[in-house]
């Protein structure tokens, strides 16, 4: 993206404006979406805050999302993540009541939970992480420590002599809750792939062959991390399992839930909480009282697990980390709002 250095005299809301050059697919998208931040009144630095449908009208069930469609709001590089889903689960909200709360019980990056956050689409948000280490990450941006982990990833001089030594710290006893979640997330942007498992080494090449620096954005995680400190007051944590979070609320009607547990495949390599008993989650969603969504990986037991418990199962398009189609599977009791999307 090149920019001119070319201004003209005011003619938004929010000041001069600056010629910027960008692909021609995107002159649409970008356009209508800073016409309503303009509309709003938001300032550059609020654009996070503010709901957008950004690429919603181009959504189709033959395509791939284009992620770079989605706002990017989570601190973590997570394997598994689910940036790509947004614009479904947004046409999924879309044909539900507002419910009174969305539990997202297998958070990892929580971009589910944080897009309904940000976007008000819940009174209330309640997410759960049972790997500690991720745990500590949402535990201390949601306690109102978010400002030091900011700072403390803005001054850290990263150098893979600095890496390693930081992370040789990360056995040490009696570490405060904030410094663990900064080795949190300095390992899962310095680990190939985001990948926090035991055995996970550090970045080779990397991005441009920029190393362990090609996934270190500073000022960008300072960003996301301030803007989720901006509306943590709409967001409850829980480390622990989250099956007991979905065994809680499951008779409360006005509540919704996004499942999006393990990989059954790959998962002892992604996740240090990898055994996970399918079948039983299984058996929690369907006595639930509340709508849900489901993720899963698209696999013959799956599909056969869906069928048995009698939900409807859809499978959907998207790009992994090294650009390559896939499929995912939805799983749900009612998929008519994701076949209503256009081919």
């Amino acid at each position: 993206m090149a920019r001119s250095s070319t201004t003209y005299k005011p003619k938004w809301k929010n000041g001069p404006t600056t010629v910027i050059r960008i692909p021609r697919n995107l002159a649409s998208d970008v356009l209508d979406y800073a016409k309503k931040l303009d509309g709003n009144g938001l300032l550059p630095d609020q654009q996070t805050l503010f709901e957008t449908d950004v690429g919603a009208k181009n959504l189709k069930r033959s395509k791939p999302v284009n992620v770079a469609s989605v706002p990017l709001r989570s601190p973590f590089r997570y394997p598994g993540g689910k940036t790509w889903l947004i614009p479904y689960l947004r046409q999924w909200l879309n044909s539900l009541p507002r419910p009174d709360i969305f539990i997202e019980p297998f958070a990892g990056g929580a971009i589910g939970g944080l897009t309904v956050a940000f976007e008000d689409r819940a009174d209330h948000v309640l997410i759960a992480e049972i790997d500690e280490h991720v745990a500590v990450v949402w535990q201390t941006i949601l306690s109102g420590q978010a400002e030091w982990l900011a700072r403390r990833i803005l001054q850290y001089n990263l150098t893979l002599p600095n890496v390693k030594r930081t992370l040789a710290r990360s056995n040490r006893k009696n570490l405060k809750l904030k410094e663990k979640a900064f080795l949190t997330i300095l390992r899962n942007r310095v680990q190939r792939g985001g990948i926090m498992a035991p055995g996970a080494g550090l970045v080779k090449n990397g991005e441009n062959n920029k190393g362990i620096q090609s996934r270190w954005y500073p000022q960008t995680l300072a960003r996301r991390i301030r803007d989720i400190d901006q509306i943590r007051h709409q967001i409850s944590f829980v480390p622990g399992d989250g099956l007991q979070l979905l065994e809680q609320w499951g008779n409360d009607s006005k509540t919704v839930f996004f499942a999006d547990p393990p990989y059954t495949k790959s998962a002892k390599r992604l996740y240090n909480n990898w055994e996970f008993d399918h079948e039983h989650l299984f058996g929690i969603l369907q006595r639930l009282k509340g709508p849900f969504l489901a993720t899963y990986d698209n696999t013959p037991y799956l599909s056969d697990l869906a069928d048995q418990f009698g939900f409807e199962k859809r499978s959907v398009k998207m790009k992994n980390t090294h650009h390559a189609q896939m499929t995912e599977l939805l799983i749900s009791r009612n998929l008519d709002w994701f076949d209503a999307i256009a081919e």
